[in-house]
């Protein structure tokens, strides 16, 4: 019988070229049309022998989220007897979508270079390498012709760079998909299973334009929203006293990321809007988390202009499950052995889709091709890269743990 490394082995170049067709497909979210390069990843499913199942995302559903089209992939195979009994179901999901590429890239951002080893661009490791990676342990299982029982699933979505409602969220709330246990996209050095929630706020500041030659004649929104924005950061220093107890986690964060405001040079601002960004430790209660933060904001005296605050994104923190202990472990034993080092389990101060399957009651830990650190794999910057050894290590150990936890 062919043991999963042999098999993977095998298919080296194929899963390489695999992820290189997907990185050489632009899915860009914003602006968030990623149906194309769905089609191109179900047909690469389609020739790998997979039957794939298609949920095209209603137009005014996709622009009410903020995107263009959507289409979310599922892929089902069920080992064993083929009898109505399921069995275990476990769901692998990674994300389609990338974020615009940005500047300083020494290399095409949708060139799939291949360069000491490690493939370069945009999405490489996040985390279309981990379709990849789902994609070939699931070959590798179904070619090894082990005694197997249970189902695996693949889910790949496309919104996970703007909230996952309509990906994970929605292929669990209208059913689509009810999984035991789920895998989502992560790193190969680190099995992850928790990590940050996030609250985006945007604070709105009236007040009323004047002639910059009669300034008193206004209300200078950008004067109030200086006094928010400075209470905010001289505030935001009390959060390094409360770090998470879970390892990698790390204290709860604050950045202000977008500003804008103003009608000209020589007009007295009337309006004046930022967005902040703070994350959550999974020891932290969200709602109390933005009860906190309005009250800050709504204790600093602003004068005569007004100041709104409305909520953006509340996505809440992924906290250890024990009914994935057992995932975990096989995990952390395969990846130990694989990439010759000791992976523990962790926290990682990122938020996830993983939170949508926590929600929907499904345990969930993050796995996956990516390097040691987000730093390594230029995550979200320039030279997005994955290194092809760390591919190929995880695809053997999501495979191995798989077999082991399906092992009839």
């Amino acid at each position: 019988m062919p043991t999963i490394p042999d098999i993977l082995a095998a298919l080296r170049n194929e899963q390489q070229a695999f992820l290189a067709t997907l990185v050489r497909t632009p899915s860009d979210n914003p602006p968030g049309d990623c149906a194309p390069h769905a089609e191109v990843t179900a047909d690469l499913l389609s020739r790998l022998g997979f039957i794939v199942e298609r949920d095209v995302v209603p137009t005014a559903v996709c622009e009410a989220a903020g995107m263009r089209r959507v289409t979310n992939l599922i892929v089902r195979h069920r080992f064993g007897p083929g009898s109505s009994d399921r069995g275990l179901v476990v769901a692998l999901n990674a994300h389609g979508d990338v974020v615009p590429p940005g500047e300083g890239w020494t290399a095409e951002p949708y060139g799939a270079e291949i360069r000491d080893g490690w493939m370069y661009g945009r999405g490489a490791a996040v985390s279309k390498s981990d379709i990849a990676t789902y994609a070939f342990a699931l070959l590798a299982l179904i070619r090894s012709d082990a005694s197997l029982a249970g189902t695996v699933e693949l889910h790949i979505t496309y919104d996970e760079e703007s909230g996952g409602e309509i990906g994970p969220a929605r292929l669990l709330a209208e059913g689509l998909s009810k999984p035991d246990l789920a895998i989502g996209a992560g790193f190969s050095y680190a099995v992850t299973e928790a990590h940050n929630g996030c609250l985006h706020l945007e604070v709105e500041v009236r007040g009323r334009s004047a002639h910059a030659a009669r300034p008193w004649t206004g209300i200078d929104a950008l004067e109030a929203a200086t006094a928010i924005l400075a209470r905010l950061y001289g505030w935001r220093e009390t959060l390094a006293a409360r770090e998470s107890k879970v390892p990698g986690i790390g204290a709860p964060q604050l950045t202000v990321g977008l500003i804008e405001g103003g009608i000209n040079t020589n007009v007295v601002p009337d309006r004046v809007a930022f967005r902040l960004d703070r994350r959550i430790v999974p020891e932290e209660t969200p709602e109390a988390v933005e009860a906190e933060l309005r009250a800050v904001i709504g204790a600093v005296p602003v004068g005569e202009a007004t100041v709104a605050i409305r909520r953006i994104l509340l996505a809440r923190p992924l906290v250890p499950d024990a009914r994935a202990r057992r995932l975990t472990d096989l995990l952390c034993a395969h990846a130990s052995r694989v990439l010759g080092t000791e992976v523990r389990p962790q926290g990682v101060a990122l938020y996830t889709d993983a939170r949508h399957y926590a929600a929907a009651g499904v345990p969930i830990v993050l796995y996956g091709a990516g390097p040691r650190t987000i730093e390594e794999a230029n995550a979200h910057r320039a030279d997005e890269r994955v290194k092809l050894t760390d591919l190929f290590a995880a695809t053997e150990v999501v495979a191995s743990a798989l077999a082991d936890l399906l092992a009839a």
